[in-house]
């Protein structure tokens, strides 16, 4: 792990080795995550692309300075936020052209990144990321719910034996490996107050939404998201709502693809089939 400053705040991340792909694959993991996730499948595709995975302001490793002589600037935790952090790490590790893939909230970020750095950019990968419908009772639901999350976060839940295990089977088709369970335990206490509300209420507001299919419309990079067949947080109509909004949905209507017995951890529960997809999608691309 190495770190690098944004804004004043440490940012961790982890770049391997070039290839000859001149693109690099930078992955953007979704809330109360870290990147992590993305070591499986890192292992899997870094020798034929150099891979960029990294924590988000907030979460995981990237933490911000507890000194009082080196404060962050203040910054917001908005998606556009999140994506102007990016650009800034892509310029300072100067990477020139890179593909996004990101998860759940990631790749709502990702979306935001290509269209802020349209050159930069060459495509985006969406894994168990979607939306783009407001629908006012469920997002309240799904804010108060995470506010409460949140505030109950104490450094020693880490400490109580066998907690790890409901993080083996949240959100998943399948119990996975007892050490994503550690490792989404660790996370979840981890993320600072700011971001994790900051994140979750910036996201979900009604404009925050409706704008996500806007970005998505404008963008002229392909688009591709990959949907869990059993996903129950981001179930599949809506990855494939926010899809249709680009051309690529309409020119061919296969910039979707559903995995299946996959809930919202795609990369850890199908990394294998992630691996392929993304494989097959960048070899259209690769000159």
């Amino acid at each position: 792990m190495q770190t690098i400053d944004i804004l004043g705040v440490p940012h961790a991340y982890e770049l391997t080795a070039p290839t000859p792909s001149r693109a690099v694959l930078v992955f953007i993991h979704g809330w109360l995550l870290s990147r992590h996730y993305w070591h499986p499948l890192v292992e899997q595709l870094s020798p034929d692309y150099q891979c960029l995975s990294y924590d988000l302001r907030g979460f995981g490793d990237s933490q911000p300075c507890q000194s009082a002589t080196d404060r962050p600037v203040l910054v917001g935790y908005g998606l556009l936020d999140y994506a102007e952090d990016l650009a800034l790490l892509l310029k300072q590790l100067h990477i020139e052209q890179a593909w996004l893939v990101g998860h759940s909230i990631g790749g709502s970020v990702a979306l935001w990144g290509a269209d802020q750095l349209p050159e930069q950019i060459k495509g985006v990968i969406c894994v168990n990321s979607g939306g783009g419908i407001y629908l006012k009772e469920e997002f309240d639901r799904f804010r108060a719910v995470g506010q409460q999350l949140v505030k109950f976060r104490p450094r020693w839940l880490c400490h109580i034996p066998l907690l790890d295990l409901p993080f083996t089977r949240a959100s998943v088709t399948r119990a996975i490996a007892r050490r994503w369970g550690r490792q989404r335990l660790l996370d979840f206490v981890a993320a600072t107050p700011e971001a994790a509300l900051g994140m979750l209420l910036d996201s979900t507001t009604e404009a925050e939404v409706h704008l996500l299919p806007q970005v998505v419309a404008r963008l002229k990079q392909p688009v591709y998201f990959m949907a869990g067949a059993q996903d129950p947080i981001m179930e599949p109509k809506y990855v494939r709502h926010l899809a249709s909004f680009h051309r690529l949905f309409h020119a061919c209507g296969d910039n979707v693809v559903e995995i299946g017995d996959c809930g919202h951890l795609a990369m850890v529960e199908q990394t294998a089939a992630v691996a392929n997809q993304i494989r097959t999608i960048l070899a259209q691309y690769d000159a």
